[in-house]
């Protein structure tokens, strides 16, 4: 079996979420690379995924790119709770169903009527929020509190996995829903399962470059347990010279996603912390790790106080004492970031 130290592990991660010291690419060809967006509405220093869109485009990047490229573009779409590459909603298409739970299905089998009313809706009047669209559920959805009375939402989000239904846009933070043939390509091709499953397989292995599972080569690696799999072109250019940078992650960053992978590879403990009650938070609310050159090194815990004009820096922590080259990066990152959002920086 194929051996690999840490170094060469590590780089292999960072170049495959397009962490290096690459740039130029747009919105569209960085979300094909990465296969997907996380979608979270908080945005203690900027939404999620901004915050990713920025640490692999850089300054010219703004939300407006974002929105082109689902609205008016639509070289994105945006698919429950990421945006996807929209040479990848069929193949998304072709899955979902499948992996929803048989309690769903049973839940839509008993709420044709509903259902019926909702794309009849669409149809006659076009793109609605699910505010605009009544509830004539046949049975309420039963959940634990979180969706309780959240009956056309939770339909609208069933219907969008099953392709009934698309998202067309939104309206500030709320999504707009519409008939899927007004959103999605002419010609949009659904595979069938199997194919369609290796395919996002092999689609998802190479957007991390290294994972424990995948349609990759098999290898170890040097101080870890167990198999990995990479992908093979990553493999093929494990050697190619590495040119590294600093970086800050929004915590659903496809690089620290996976916790276990990121102590692993990258010695990197890290918790997302703003369910915590504020005393027993390590690292602060939203604490975002920070890169440089291929090692997690430590979190910076700050908050965009938009009123004030303010990037208000709480903390910075390392990991391990930096040498004065990480700290100078780290700084120059800072900066960037404060003119990226319009903001000053302030310390404390």
């Amino acid at each position: 079996m194929l051996r690999l130290d840490r170094a060469q592990a590590r780089r292999i991660a960072v170049r495959a979420q397009l962490l290096d010291a690459r740039r130029g690419r747009s919105v569209a060809e960085v979300v094909d690379e990465l296969t997907l967006l996380q979608v979270d509405p908080t945005a203690a220093v900027a939404p999620s995924v901004d915050l990713v869109l920025w640490s692999r485009l850089g300054d010219g990047y703004a939300h407006s790119d974002l929105t082109f490229a689902l609205e008016t573009e639509r070289s994105l779409a945006e698919l429950s709770s990421y945006v996807r590459p929209m040479d990848d909603i069929g193949h998304l298409l072709a899955v979902a169903p499948h992996d929803l739970h048989p309690t769903i299905h049973d839940w839509l089998a008993a709420n044709q009527g509903f259902r019926a009313d909702v794309l009849d809706r669409l149809d006659a009047e076009g793109p609605r929020t699910a505010a605009e669209i009544p509830d004539t559920c046949q049975v309420p959805w039963a959940s634990s509190g979180w969706n309780n009375d959240k009956n056309v939402n939770r339909l609208l989000e069933v219907l969008t996995l099953t392709g009934d239904v698309a998202i067309s846009g939104r309206r500030g933070r709320l999504r707009v829903y519409d008939l899927p043939e007004r959103v999605y390509p002419t010609d949009l091709d659904v595979p069938p399962y199997d194919e369609a499953r290796a395919a996002l397989d092999r689609r998802e292995l190479a957007a991390l470059g290294i994972a424990r599972t995948g349609p990759g080569e098999v290898v170890a690696i040097d101080g870890t347990d167990g198999e990995w799999r990479v992908d093979p072109g990553a493999l093929a250019s494990r050697d190619e010279p590495f040119a590294g940078r600093c970086a800050f992650l929004s915590p659903f960053d496809r690089l620290v996603h996976d916790r276990d992978r990121a102590l692993e590879l990258f010695d990197f403990a890290y918790v997302l912390e703003m369910y915590k009650p504020a005393a027993s938070r390590r690292w602060g609310y939203f604490a975002l790790p920070i890169l440089h050159d291929d090692r997690l090194v430590g979190k910076l815990d700050a908050k965009a106080d938009r009123r004030a004009g303010l990037l208000r820096v709480h903390a910075v922590h390392e990991d391990l004492p930096w040498p004065p080259e990480v700290g100078d990066a780290v700084d120059a990152e800072l900066t960037a970031l404060g003119d990226w959002l319009g903001l000053e920086v302030v310390r404390g």
